[in-house]
């Protein structure tokens, strides 16, 4: 489905909107460039997938309407962030089993912002924040900080899948 200039002017200015509702202000200007392309759904002509130099950045989830992150997205969005905005921060000793997709366990978690939420999207990086996965919080930030025991956050993608 082709779309004109005013329909992807649209569209950027729908996923950077919803991107600042989820992420915080100044998201949707740093994932989404005025030059991303989209696909839309054959069946509802909603957006799907938005990319970047034939690089995906997110996916619009079609059960609750809000992004999910690629690696590639998550790299973009940090850059607008400052530490630990978005993040969960695992100890060094551990990084080697969430890059090839292990959950986060609480007790790995060295730094988290405190803002997270279950069911949020963040983003999982190392002690020097180099991004390891991004995936789904199960716990709050003050509680992935608090804990001991316990999955704090359900990853989706990691770079060895990558």
């Amino acid at each position: 489905m082709s779309l004109n200039a005013e329909g992807k002017m649209a569209d950027i200015q729908k996923v950077r909107a919803l991107a600042d509702y989820q992420f915080g202000r100044g998201a949707g200007f740093a994932l989404f460039p005025q030059d991303v392309m989209f696909t839309h759904s054959k069946t509802t002509g909603r957006i799907r997938h938005i990319y970047l130099n034939e690089k995906m950045l997110a996916t619009l989830r079609p059960t609750d309407g809000l992004l999910a992150l690629t690696l590639t997205g998550a790299r973009r969005l940090l850059t607008a962030f400052e530490r630990p905005r978005l993040r969960v921060i695992v100890q060094d000793d551990v990084t080697d089993v969430i890059a090839a997709g292990g959950s986060v366990f609480a007790k790995h978690v060295k730094e988290a912002d405190v803002e997270i939420r279950p069911n949020e999207e963040v983003i999982v990086t190392n002690e020097e924040g180099k991004v390891l996965a991004v995936g789904r919080a199960l716990l709050t930030g003050l509680e992935m900080l608090a804990f001991k025991r316990g999955v704090a956050v359900k990853v989706r993608k990691s770079i060895m899948e990558d």
